[in-house]
């Protein structure tokens, strides 16, 4: 991709205008470089790729339907469910987004739901990739989560037959049964998972493995078999009171809310943590207390956060924290529980609060969170939901006692032969990690089928700000979202709150992408150089505009010191 270099030896050239007949060695050599977005991303995604792709469409020659159709395949080389990502993906990739230096990172989350939709809209199907398949081999996927997903889907396209087995009675794991349907509706769930059964994936839900069908089984009856079970039991805080009626862990207040249940809680609660799911479950709780035309119905319309640390170590997503507080949810940071005490019924009726201040870092880097000593207050509840951590229901597996199954290497290769595992069950973290591990599952069972190694992605040097020519570019805003109001997401607790991004939005945002480290042809490497040395390509792809004749260089790096996306090295 890029410049196209003739491999020849260098020459080295007198610099004309110089003094006394120098010699130049340098000539330049078009390097893509690896941008911060992709470094960033766990699923891998090739995000410049398909930011480029609609932004550079006119130079392509593609209509935008056909850029959006590129950029989403583009996007599914990596991961299967961008519609759903493009919702819940706390989006690290926007972190270390090199526009952040000028005006703000590229809204790169918000572009990915946008072809995400239409992808789904437009009814566009799994690309397949040709391998060599169809195989013979019967692979077992446990959990329908998006490290299964991830993997069933890679190994389908390659041509396995796949069989996912999910306990629970619909697909999505996590997804469906601890996401709010507001930040994540069904139906798209439903579209993305059905795309992948399309490929010849048969999804058998309500199959608990080790109860409906035992492991051992499994591995006879299958090639190869992948682990992908989550951590859907919620742990339990070790407070004093904290057993009996009234109190939750957050996965299971959600399981129960997302499953069509209504969790009995009262007009006080207090949910324990700072994680996403802390925030899901208060929201939530709120919208229990709410009937259809928004009125609040006493029940859950008190709702407080406890979070040992301030709000700057807060793991949830900033968005999320925002519209909670919006939604007058009250946040009391440097608080930890330190006792729940019950009435004479057995009810909890108080939280006994255990005020902190912020001590040396601990190993997650953040400052270690240290009890004031005789610093209580007492705060009114009657509902408890405590989501401070989760964990693998290893239960769920049955009389499954095989040990080193949830410890993994970065391929997902267990200890345990025809054994690969990923997911929350192996690292708690973000869907997006486990999409990455799944897919990477996927690439090495493949290479075991079929008695090869599997091979890394290989990517370039990397390319932060330093390496562009910020002023090239156009000053523009940053795309933001519409959401709804309090009173109008109140008004209809399912609805979704987060509208996105107008189709116009979206388009006009990728063109604030800087195509870091990759040609954009901006043909200044062409207009700058005086002997001739580029010649425009007649049939452009992305990253592909130009080659170049090394044989009339003068090696004045006047191209390399005008590229402003850094492509062009001088060596």
């Amino acid at each position: 991709m890029g410049l196209l270099n003739k491999d020849k030896k260098k020459k080295p050239l007198k610099i004309h205008g110089g003094a006394g007949g120098e010699q130049s060695p340098y000539r330049p050599q078009a390097v893509e470089k690896f941008p911060p977005c992709i470094k960033a991303c766990p699923s891998g995604n090739d995000i410049r790729s398909w930011l480029i792709t609609i932004a550079q469409r006119e130079k392509l020659g593609l209509s935008i339907d056909e850029a959006c159709e590129k950029a989403w395949l583009i996007e599914m080389e990596t991961n299967p469910m961008p519609s759903i990502m493009g919702r819940v993906c706390p989006h690290p990739c926007e972190v270390g987004c090199n526009r952040y230096e000028k005006d703000g990172a590229v809204a790169i989350n918000s572009v990915e739901r946008f072809f995400g939709d239409f992808g789904i809209e437009h009814g566009l199907k799994a690309p397949t990739l040709d391998v060599g398949g169809p195989f013979d081999e019967k692979i077992a996927v446990v959990g329908s989560g998006p490290s299964g997903l991830s993997c069933a889907y890679q190994l389908a396209r390659r041509g396995y037959r796949v069989t996912m087995f999910e306990s629970l009675p619909k697909v999505g794991g996590m997804l469906r049964y601890g996401i709010p349907e507001y930040r994540l509706p069904r139906e798209i769930i439903d579209a993305e998972y059905q795309r992948v059964a399309d490929l010849g994936v048969e999804i058998k839900c309500g199959v608990t493995v080790g109860k409906d069908i035992s492991f051992e089984d499994l591995k006879k009856d299958y090639d190869a078999v992948f682990v992908g079970i989550g951590a859907h039991q919620g742990r339990k805080l070790g407070c004093p009171g904290e057993e009996g009626e009234g109190v939750y862990t957050g996965t299971e207040f959600l399981r129960m809310a997302n499953a069509g249940e209504s969790p009995a809680v009262g007009e006080n609660v207090i949910v324990i943590g700072g994680g996403d799911t802390a925030i899901d479950a208060a929201r939530v709780t709120l919208r229990l207390g709410h009937d259809a035309a928004g009125v609040s119905r006493r029940m859950g319309s008190n709702v407080t956060i406890l979070y040992r640390r301030t709000r700057d170590e807060m793991p949830a997503i900033e968005r999320e924290i925002e519209e909670a507080l919006e939604e007058d949810i009250k946040i009391e940071y440097l608080a930890a529980p330190a006792k729940m005490i019950r009435d004479g019924d057995g009810k909890v009726v108080k939280m006994v609060v255990q005020h902190m201040e912020l001590g040396e870092p601990d190993d997650s880097g953040r400052r270690r969170p240290v009890p004031i000593e005789g610093k209580l207050t007492e705060i009114p509840c009657d509902t408890v939901i405590t989501a401070v951590s989760q964990s693998p229901d290893t239960s769920s597996l049955g009389a499954f006692e095989e040990t080193g199954w949830m410890e993994a290497d970065v391929w997902g290769r267990t200890g345990i032969d025809k054994v690969w595992t990923g997911g929350d069950n192996v690292t708690l973290g973000l869907a997006t990690i486990s999409i990455g591990q799944g897919r990477l599952a996927a690439t090495s069972m493949h290479a075991a089928l079929r008695g090869e190694q599997p091979r890394a992605d290989v990517h370039g040097p990397d390319i932060g700000p330093d390496k562009l020519i910020l002023d090239y570019y156009e000053a523009k805003p940053r795309a933001e979202r519409t959401v709804l109001s309090p009173a109008e997401r109140l008004a209809d607790p399912r609805v979704e709150i987060d509208k996105g991004l107008t189709d116009a939005q979206a388009i006009e945002e990728t063109t604030r992408c800087f195509s870091c480290g990759s040609c954009f042809g901006c043909e200044r490497c062409w207009m700058y150089c005086t002997p001739g040395c580029f010649k425009k390509i007649s049939n452009m792809r992305p990253g592909d505009f130009f080659t170049i004749n090394l044989d009339t260089c003068n090696g004045c790096k006047k191209c390399a010191e005008e590229c402003p996306c850094g492509f062009l090295d001088m060596v």
